[in-house]
């Protein structure tokens, strides 16, 4: 049984799901957010097919103390960090229907990095 909640976000991915295409250029950063865990992913939607993932449930965050929005920003470094040894550094992001603010902010962030002085990202470019 879906609620109100989870049936207005599927209808917001499918909205956004037209425009956002990740091909192997550029890929698209997925983002899923559960109750306890956060899930990223960099998909070519080209060849149906996952590059780089990573989630709070991975072996790096079993000793971590870290919970929520801290937690959510070292899965976003992680899943960059990934991406740049596979040769990745600009993404397209896929919010997948959840609201830009929280956990979902905090792991784009952690994604791009810190701001270099002449305005490009650390890790992975938007």
């Amino acid at each position: 049984m879906s609620s109100k909640k989870n049936i207005r976000r599927k209808k917001i991915q499918r909205r956004v799901r037209k425009k956002v295409v990740g091909t192997s250029l550029r890929p698209r950063l997925s983002v899923y957010r559960s109750n306890k865990s956060i899930y990223a992913q960099l998909i070519d939607d080209d060849k149906q097919v996952t590059l780089v993932s990573a989630s709070s449930k991975d072996a790096d965050f079993a000793s971590s103390t870290a919970k929520g929005k801290e937690l959510a920003f070292q899965v976003g470094q992680l899943v960059a960090k990934r991406a740049l040894e596979a040769g990745i550094t600009s993404v397209i992001f896929d919010r997948n229907g959840y609201v830009y603010h929280g956990r979902v902010k905090a792991l784009a962030d952690g994604a791009r990095g810190e701001k270099k002085e002449d305005g490009s990202n650390e890790l992975l470019q938007f």
